[in-house]
């Protein structure tokens, strides 16, 4: 066990206390986001010239899952912000001195999706735009935010590129009561809108570059750590974070059917039928886990090797991520419709893992038809293209 994750274990039980109010709060709470902060785990996958660990992505993904598994919004959070470092890694050493400099906890949010217009100007770009889903946000001092080139007239330049632009928060405006949701409630992942913000050109990475692994490469970065696959690493913290509100929330099934009777008197630990249930559900979650890491693991070795990870390998590394998430969120639904009653109070933890994980089912890197088709249909020998190449 890392460092980090020792650090975890030891505040387990103040991390679980928090989430109620953070759920309350449509935010994490400031002691949530300070245990966070304090255990290293958003410095896990950070250069280690500016205070991270650089570890290997199997215990950054080990982390997330062992957070979500105490409270699903700070697991969310964890996965979510603790992979910009990653990006940041190989972004112009100037912005990482001026993120890093003086605080090397500092925090940046996101979207990377291109929800704003970047437009050209001399020196840079100037940003408008709004996101939505900035999870973690209102903890964070900078954000990475998601734009289209524009070409000067309100429109997006052609042929169309996009870019992954940083901010300071100073260059940025939080719309609050825009995170009132079923589930992760407690993430705070708010809408975010930049007005007219000049964004110096060295703030800036293409976001075609950071996909294809040219970034990396431009920026000199040997480390096997930041030369893993963009389309391995940014959805590694959110499907760890789902994986481990499964495992949070079997935790919590067995906890509360130990001692359970049904209303028929019989315990429920001689109910056959309830502990298959148990048994198989409790199977797929870890081989969700385990499919998950080991996908990690091998595209690590291949990078370390000096090898390239190939469309084929990353396109089907996606659909490994993607049926993971989807395997553990169907095996907590077999044990929360026989969890009893009781498992539907507002006071028991229970229900709110179940909202949590299927909340994380909605992100976009677990949508499944435009990944499955295009791994199926390169193992076919064909050539995927437009958008069915997007996120591989």
């Amino acid at each position: 066990m890392g460092q980090v994750l020792d650090r975890i274990e030891g505040v387990a039980e103040e991390i679980r206390g928090q989430a109620v109010r953070s759920e309350a709060d449509c935010r994490l709470t400031d002691t949530a986001a300070g245990l966070i902060r304090d255990s290293g785990a958003i410095r896990l996958l950070q250069p280690k010239l500016y205070g991270g660990y650089e570890v290997h992505p199997r215990e950054f993904a080990e982390t997330v899952m062992a957070i979500a598994s105490l409270d699903g919004a700070s697991g969310w959070v964890a996965g979510v912000v603790g992979v910009h470092p990653w990006e940041l890694a190989f972004a112009a050493p100037q912005v990482q001195e001026e993120i890093w400099g003086e605080d090397n906890d500092t925090w940046m949010a996101s979207p990377y999706a291109p929800m704003g217009i970047a437009t050209p100007v001399d020196g840079g770009y100037v940003l408008n735009g709004r996101w939505s889903f900035s999870s973690g946000t209102d903890h964070c001092r900078w954000a990475f935010l998601g734009a289209m080139v524009g070409d000067g007239d309100g429109g997006i330049a052609l042929p169309p590129s996009s870019l992954h632009v940083i901010l300071p928060r100073t260059d940025y405006q939080i719309v609050e009561d825009t995170w009132d949701v079923i589930g992760l409630r407690g993430t705070g992942s708010k809408d975010l809108i930049v007005d007219g913000a000049f964004v110096p050109g060295y703030r800036t990475l293409n976001a075609s570059k950071v996909m294809d692994g040219r970034a990396q490469k431009e920026a000199g970065r040997p480390e096997p750590l930041f030369n893993m696959p963009y389309s391995c690493m940014f959805p590694l913290g959110i499907t760890a974070a789902v994986i481990g509100i499964t495992e949070g929330a079997l935790a919590c099934h067995i906890a509360v059917q130990k001692d359970r009777v049904a209303i028929t008197g019989q315990k429920i630990k001689e109910d056959p039928y309830v502990l298959s249930a148990i048994g198989e559900s409790a199977a797929e979650i870890n081989a969700s886990r385990v499919s998950l890491i080991e996908t990690a693991d091998r595209f690590y070795d291949k990078v370390d090797a000096g090898k390239e990870v190939t469309f084929e390998e990353r396109a089907i590394g996606r659909r490994t991520q993607i049926a993971a998430a989807w395997r553990a969120v169907r095996a907590v639904d077999e044990i929360f419709a026989r969890a009893g009653g009781g498992a539907l109070h507002y006071k028991t933890p229970m229900q709110r893992f179940w909202r949590d994980a299927h909340a994380g089912l909605a992100h976009a890197v677990h949508v499944p038809g435009p990944t499955n088709h295009a791994s199926a249909l390169t193992q076919l020998g064909g050539e995927p293209q437009g958008m069915m190449r997007a996120m591989i």
